[in-house]
């Protein structure tokens, strides 16, 4: 069964950075599309990141140039960069990847990984 499963939050100070994973497991599993959203607490998600099949990024307009979501192919990892952290970047970050299992796409979400900024 394929599961999707995001690592590396934790607490770091405003203006520090760090990397965020995205990774499937599962049979054969493949990722293609996948999306960084987040969630701060008291607040509905939003997505802040796109990569498509074909590597072509998005980003909503308050972690352009801040954030960068990027793919590594040979580990069939979907990373999300973040620098320049503040208050407002914090909370939980999902991962949303549309995943092969070898035979039928399907989307997944992950259980979240959190991210506290403090001052």
């Amino acid at each position: 069964q394929v599961q999707v499963m995001e690592s590396g939050g934790g607490e770091v100070q405003t203006g520090g950075s760090l990397r965020l994973s995205c990774t499937a497991s599962g049979g054969a599993a493949k990722m293609y599309a996948v999306e960084w959203y987040r969630q701060p607490p008291g607040k509905e998600r939003v997505n802040v990141a796109r990569i498509s099949s074909g590597d072509y990024t998005t980003y909503t307009a308050a972690v352009k140039d801040r954030f960068k979501i990027y793919r590594d192919l040979p580990n069939d990892t979907v990373y999300l960069e973040m620098s320049g952290l503040q208050s407002d970047d914090s909370g939980t970050y999902y991962c949303n990847a549309q995943v092969s299992d070898g035979h039928i796409v399907r989307t997944y979400w992950g259980q979240g990984t959190h991210v506290t900024v403090s001052s």
